[in-house]
């Protein structure tokens, strides 16, 4: 099956954790909006179906259109290699992938606490609170979950289900390298206490369809349009 994915073209966002997936894969897939009049089908596809997503991203594969990045992941994963066979096991997996979810948001709300539609220079007192908070809070808090569910994992794999990677260690590898940009100083620190996530990152980086999608043009480098940006001031 050749995939088609519809995601903003000059940010990596939430369509990122699903481009990692097909990458790793060696998937065949389009990302439809980098092409030849792609906004334009992007923009329009989202009004074809009584049961169009909310927002990008999301996948069409086949007849289906599938929405939210965590359920297009959890619709590829078995169909990628990427999840066990096992239903309770892809359970977890889902579960994992809305835990990301939900961190990927309080980093994102970080440089934009108030609203989504103001620019950040307008809530840059507030946002400085949030990130006092984050950074002393919650980064800690996401980070030792992480590291608890690797030291109890069964398997002693060092991926966070079972024996093999599945689409929340590719996700866990995308929230460190998004933070890190976002975060350098506050990262540094914090990497320190997670040698189990740590690990994690550096073999998915390694995988062979990871390392050569790296290194292409097809990753969109981190920016300031996206969900990750790099603030100095709120890096502390």
């Amino acid at each position: 099956m050749r995939y088609e994915l519809y995601y903003w073209p000059m940010v990596q966002g939430r369509g990122e954790f699903v481009r990692l997936a097909l990458e790793d894969a060696g998937a065949d897939y389009v990302d439809v909006a980098r092409g030849k009049n792609g906004m334009g089908r992007l923009e329009r596809f989202m009004g074809r179906y009584p049961r169009a997503p909310f927002a990008s991203p999301y996948l069409r594969a086949g007849k289906l259109v599938i929405g939210q990045t965590a359920n297009i992941l959890h619709y590829l994963g078995p169909r990628l290699g990427l999840a066990p066979k096992n239903e309770a096991d892809r359970l977890w997996i889902h579960q994992l992938n809305l835990t990301l979810a939900d961190w990927l948001v309080e980093a994102h709300d970080v440089h934009h606490p108030i609203g989504s539609g103001l620019y950040y220079e307008e809530q840059k007192r507030e946002a400085k609170r949030r990130a006092a908070d984050f950074l002393a809070n919650r980064l800690p808090k996401f980070f030792g979950y992480f590291e608890g569910i690797l030291a109890r994992n069964p398997a002693r794999s060092g991926w966070l289900s079972g024996r093999r990677l599945s689409t929340a260690d590719l996700a866990l590898f995308q929230m460190i390298e998004g933070l890190r940009y976002a975060f350098p100083r506050a990262m540094r620190r914090r990497e320190k206490k997670a040698p189990r996530t740590l690990a994690l990152r550096e073999r998915v980086a390694a995988r062979r369809g990871i390392a050569a999608y790296l290194a292409s043009p097809r990753r969109i480098p981190f920016n300031e349009y996206g969900i990750f940006r790099h603030y100095p001031e709120l890096d502390r």
